[in-house]
């Protein structure tokens, strides 16, 4: 892995900061109506894909993951200003504004969604890391999920299938601790969600999922496992969600408390305060960054909301690779 310098941690901060003001300024659109349907936000969750962009090849390795999917494609280089434009359901989108918030995709940065079926990403993961197998390419796979998916049956066939064949991908468990409203402690008589991969002698370990360096320390070693053929890891990245579910999410299960507990360890704060530690920028040069973040998202709002509605004939173009296909013909007869 490569030597965390001040330029990684100057570079964390700027792209957590600026991930963590976009869902800020996505929720505030959802409230406005101008995002519609479900929305998941990010906050508190943003070490992971700081911590794994650093110890991946990007343009080679490749990202799936579920339906809390904005931020991923943005540390994979996707312009966050067509995300947006996206989650507003705008034509500039990544996906010509047809899929939304949940199913956000760029082939051409090696993400492939935003899936909003629980678990059904993860046989989808495996299936991306068998192409890569099968064509002696060089690229890994990050699988990812929420502690909620892993209750599901597809886990363990993927799992299984995964090791038989030593499949290159790294399994890792988004554990934000709770599913849509259910703690990791009322879904199974133990906590620990890394345990799953013991029954299938798949190498298998709790990460701390609010400190970057530790993820990145994790991910790099799992995914130079899988890249040199010893099959896949499963990694129990516990992190921490500051926001609910989704949008609708009245957070009855926990406490403003607990909330404000995991505040502490706030992943930009402590990268913040390591930056300040060793002298790398001053306070006031750290809050230039934020100045020059904010001004970037509100560039990303202009955009989607300056950006047209898809025309209706686009949501057949995408849907049907046949042109003559009888249901198109009986719509224009109509």
């Amino acid at each position: 892995m490569e030597k965390l310098t001040q330029e990684t941690y100057l570079q964390w901060y700027r792209d957590m900061t600026f991930w963590r003001r976009f869902e800020d300024k996505c929720r505030s659109l959802y409230l406005k109506q101008k995002i519609r349907g479900f929305l998941h936000l990010y906050n508190g969750q943003e070490a992971l894909p700081a911590g794994f962009i650093h110890a991946m090849k990007p343009g080679v390795d490749h990202v799936i993951t579920a339906y809390r999917c904005h931020v991923w494609p943005m540390a994979l280089g996707v312009d966050p200003k067509r995300i947006l434009a996206e989650l507003c359901g705008k034509e500039t989108g990544t996906s010509h504004g047809l899929g939304g918030s949940m199913h956000v995709f760029s082939k051409e940065h090696n993400f492939y969604g935003g899936h909003g079926i629980v678990g059904g990403q993860i046989p989808l993961g495996a299936g991306i890391a068998f192409g890569d197998k099968f064509f002696n390419r060089d690229g890994v796979t990050i699988c990812l999920m929420g502690d909620g998916a892993t209750r599901q049956g597809t886990l363990h066939e993927t799992f299984n299938m995964a090791m038989n064949w030593k499949l290159p991908v790294v399994f890792v468990c988004e554990n934000n601790q709770y599913a849509m409203g259910t703690s990791v402690s009322r879904t199974a008589n133990h906590e620990d969600i890394w345990k799953l991969g013991l029954g299938y002698e798949m190498p298998c370990m709790p990460v701390d999922g609010m400190d970057p360096v530790k993820v990145a320390e994790a991910a790099y070693e799992a995914i130079e496992r899988a890249r040199r053929g010893d099959g896949p890891t499963f990694l129990d990245v516990r992190t921490y969600r500051y926001r609910g579910h989704s949008m609708s999410d009245a957070e009855p299960y926990r406490t403003k408390e607990e909330v404000e507990e995991y505040k502490q360890e706030d992943p930009i704060l402590n990268v913040e305060n390591h930056i300040l530690v060793n002298n790398w920028a001053t306070k006031e040069q750290l809050d230039a960054i934020v100045d020059e973040v904010k001004v970037m998202v509100e560039e990303c709002a202009e955009f989607a909301e300056n950006s047209n509605y898809p025309e209706e004939h686009v949501m057949y173009d995408y849907i049907y690779s046949e042109e003559n296909y009888p249901f198109l013909d009986k719509i224009e007869n109509n």
